[in-house]
């Protein structure tokens, strides 16, 4: 099994575990909008490994995180109904790795490896 150029992994900060079944989707912007890529959900181990093809075009992405799905599951109030996340992809070839670190009111990021 391939890892595509661009993953993430969601920590659930308030439990300090995993985030398994949250909804990922990768776009790419196209002129004025965006464009979808790929669309996952994160494993038992809060991973999504297989996010689009192996080599993406260098551009401006963003991941889109479906948390007030994640949260109602557990029946968990939260104020970000969706995290968006934008970045850019060098044309170098290199892996991007997109952690989100979540709660119910608050989330942060940071460029992984």
């Amino acid at each position: 099994m391939t890892v595509s150029q661009i993953t993430t992994h969601v920590l659930d900060a308030q439990r300090g575990v995993p985030a398994p079944g949250v909804g990922v989707e990768l776009s790419r912007r196209s002129g004025e909008g965006w464009e979808p890529v790929a669309s996952g959900t994160t494993d038992a181990d809060g991973r999504a490994k297989q996010l689009g093809p192996e080599r993406v075009p260098g551009g401006e992405y963003r991941l889109r995180f479906d948390t007030g799905a994640y949260f109602a599951a557990s029946g968990t109030d939260t104020f970000y109904p969706e995290v968006l996340i934008g970045f850019t992809v060098a044309d170098d070839g290199r892996h991007s790795h997109v952690p989100l670190l979540l709660s119910p009111f608050a989330y942060s990021t940071y460029r992984g490896s």
